[in-house]
Formats: C-alpha cells, sequence, structure tokens
C-alpha cells in the first residue's frame, strides 16, 4: 500500500491529546506517507476560519478535540459541506461518561492540563527519577515504588522517566560485571524490584550504535559477543537467586517495557491487599 495524504488536527488545547491518537492510528498502516497539520488552542471563530481555509486548501481526514459545543458543530457542519471526513475523538468517551455519571461536562478547554495532585505527583517522580538514576542516591532507595536492575544499555534509564511521567517514582541500578551489588538494593523491603535483560546479540548490537556515536571504534569485552554471553547468563542468573521477576526488553519498546512494570505492581498491590 502507497498512499499520500493530509491529516488535519484542530484542538482547543496543546494538541497532545490528538496527536498521540494519531500517530497510533496511523502505525497500523505501512507504506502510508502523512502530513501532519496541527492546529492549537482554537477557541475563536476567527481562530476555526483560518484553520478551514487551510483544511479546504490541502483536503484531507480531519481530527479534533473542541469543546465548545459552537465551534465543534460550526467544524463538523463546514467539513460536512466540502465532503470531508471529520472526526471528533472525545465524543465517544465524554458521551459514554456523561451517560455513567449523570453528570453534564464542563466545556472547559485543556483542563487535563490543570495543576492537581496527580500533576504534582508526576513531576515529585520526576525529581526522585533524576535523583536516583544509574545506582545513585542509593541511602534513599527505599523511597522508591520500583527498582530496575540490568546490565548496561537494557533500556533502565528511558524506561525509568516513562514511568515517572505516570506517577511512579522509579530507581535504577546498572549491573557491572565484577562488581558486586550494592548493600541497600539488598536489604530495601519497599520498593518492586524488577530484572531486565536482554538477548546477547540484541545487547552487542545496541552497545555498538551506542559506541559508534561516541567515535569509539575499539573492541572491547563490552561488545564481544562471547563476554556478553557469560553477562547475560550471569545476570539471569542473579535474577532467579533474587527472585525478582523479570522482563525480556529484547525488542519491547520503552512503552511496552514500562506498561510490563506497571502491570507487576498492580500485580502486587492485589497481593498486598
Amino acid at each position: 500500500m502507497s498512499s499520500d495524504f493530509h491529516v488535519h488536527l484542530v484542538s482547543d488545547a496543546t494538541g497532545e491529546t490528538l496527536n498521540s491518537i494519531a500517530k497510533a492510528a496511523l502505525a497500523q498502516f505501512e507504506g502510508v506517507s502523512v502530513e501532519e497539520h496541527s492546529y492549537v488552542l482554537v477557541r475563536s471563530r476567527k481562530q476555526l476560519d483560518r484553520a478551514v481555509e487551510q483544511i479546504l486548501a490541502q483536503r484531507g481526514l480531519v481530527f479534533f478535540t473542541l469543546v465548545n459545543p459552537e465551534l465543534r458543530k460550526d467544524l463538523v457542519s463546514r467539513c460536512a459541506t466540502a465532503n470531508l471526513p471529520c472526526l471528533d475523538v472525545m465524543e465517544g468517551p465524554i458521551s459514554m461518561m456523561r451517560q455513567f455519571l449523570g453528570a453534564a461536562e464542563t466545556h472547559r478547554p485543556g483542563a487535563q492540563h490543570d495543576l492537581d495532585q496527580r500533576y504534582l505527583q508526576r513531576i515529585e517522580a520526576l525529581n526522585f527519577t533524576i535523583q536516583h538514576d544509574d545506582g545513585q542516591a542509593l541511602d534513599t532507595i527505599d523511597g522508591a515504588q520500583v527498582i530496575l536492575v540490568g546490565a548496561s544499555r537494557t533500556s533502565k534509564t528511558p524506561t525509568c522517566v516513562y514511568l515517572a511521567i505516570r506517577g511512579v517514582r522509579a530507581a535504577n541500578i546498572p549491573l557491572v560485571p565484577g562488581l558486586v551489588l550494592p548493600a541497600p538494593l539488598l536489604v530495601t523491603k519497599g520498593p518492586l524490584i524488577v530484572g531486565l535483560w536482554a538477548s546477547p546479540d540484541r545487547l552487542v548490537q545496541v552497545r555498538r550504535n551506542r559506541l559508534n556515536t561516541m567515535g569509539e571504534v575499539r573492541d572491547t569485552d563490552y561488545v564481544d559477543i562471547e563476554s556478553v554471553r557469560n553477562e547475560v547468563s550471569a545476570t539471569r542468573k542473579l535474577f532467579e537467586q533474587q527472585d525478582w521477576p523479570v522482563i525480556d526488553v529484547s525488542r519491547r519498546s520503552v512503552e511496552e517495557t514500562a506498561a510490563a512494570v506497571i502491570n507487576l505492581l498492580n500485580e502486587r498491590r492485589e497481593r498486598q491487599a
């Protein structure tokens, strides 16, 4: 399949919701070339007119999140007149919540970005994660909700950052061949400790790419396939000895690894409850 088309994203807020939905939907179609046009903070008739002018000039799909009923109605009507497909991506969830809760929505644009308690929780989690990256600040590691342990280049840091954005206080500790585990990791009781590992071939590939970006071309044990095989074997043996849950990140994205960690946290909470 090969196709080129325009996608117009019209939002009365930052457009993050629309961008995420459009990206997830487009990822399901191969060989598609898309030109995205974003129109954000559209909260007046004049702003909407400018967006529609561009939409009519470059015809394509229109996705929108407009909580103002008049602007929403106007956009839908003008797209229908121009015979352009137009979808309100929030209407389904809002309608379902309206019926379930028996309450009307506020029509307040950007309400999801309010400085509420959950937002402050995410900021706190992100600060914690930055302070406890790569084995730092071990004296306060008990404050973590989850600790990721793994060899170099097993996506520990980006996974922790993604978890922090979701409000989870995450720390990570690297496993270095020849070095013993830090004592605080072995005695901590509160955090969920999760082992991350990747196949030797995958680790060598990622590590070589990393070294190349740094201008380093020498061969060392860090990228020697036999050394890496031994490292991975020792890592997996350690995880088994400590009875830590394990995630194979060989072919997982950071988002998928983080989702697996969150599932482990939820399962742990259910057992404790």
